[in-house]
């Protein structure tokens, strides 16, 4: 007999990264892409952000997640990963999780994304094409 597990799910998005996270109630290994979480995102820098939803409603020990991430650059995918986890945390326990996270800017998406390029700018969004002098 199937044992029926407590998960939530939650997206993450970032440029044009996307994260889907599931929450899971227990101890475990947090994984991305089938990889642990610090070989996926290595260095302190990284594993202080990830970790910081955890850190904030001092859940480190009592949930863990499995992401799946795609699109973007690693930064990007990092954000998304964060924002994703956070949104989960706050569907599993929304008035206690909820205000902390929204405190801290976690749940708020950042829609800053690649300005488009222009039409006669040679190539680029912001540039101008060099003009002859003569």
């Amino acid at each position: 007999m199937a044992k029926k597990l407590n998960i939530t799910y939650a997206i993450g998005k970032r440029k044009n990264a996307s994260a889907r996270v599931r929450l899971f109630h227990g101890k475990g290994e947090n994984i991305v892409n089938e990889m642990p979480i610090e070989k996926y995102f290595p260095g302190e820098i990284n594993k202080t952000f990830w970790s910081k939803p955890f850190d904030l409603t001092e859940t480190a020990d009592k949930y863990y997640v499995t992401v799946r991430v795609f699109g973007g650059g690693l930064h990007a995918q990092l954000e998304a990963v964060v924002q994703g986890i956070a949104k989960a945390l706050s569907l599993a326990k929304k008035e206690e999780f909820r205000p902390i996270l929204k405190k801290a800017g976690l749940l708020t998406r950042d829609s800053r994304i690649r300005q488009r390029r222009m039409v006669g700018m040679g190539g680029k969004s912001r540039r101008m094409k060099q003009s002859p002098k003569r």
